[in-house]
């Protein structure tokens, strides 16, 4: 996994074609995305630090945003 911009996870994430779960542990939260119940991206929120992470080739899971 690599590290990406807030957009992209969230572009991810408004897809209706993806499915997400949210974790609570302590102080962690991570946000899961999935397609077809393989792992694509996730939000790990640490305290005030907040990462996004997405598997190699995520792009071709982005929608066009159509206004």
């Amino acid at each position: 996994m690599k590290l990406i911009m807030r957009s992209e996870f969230d572009n991810l994430r408004m897809n209706p074609f993806h499915d997400y779960q949210s974790d609570v542990n302590g102080d962690k939260q991570v946000v899961k995305i999935f397609r077809n119940n393989h792992l694509i991206a996730k939000k790990i929120t640490l305290k005030k630090s907040i990462r996004y992470f997405a598997v190699k080739g995520f792009q071709q899971f982005l929608v066009d945003e159509i206004d």
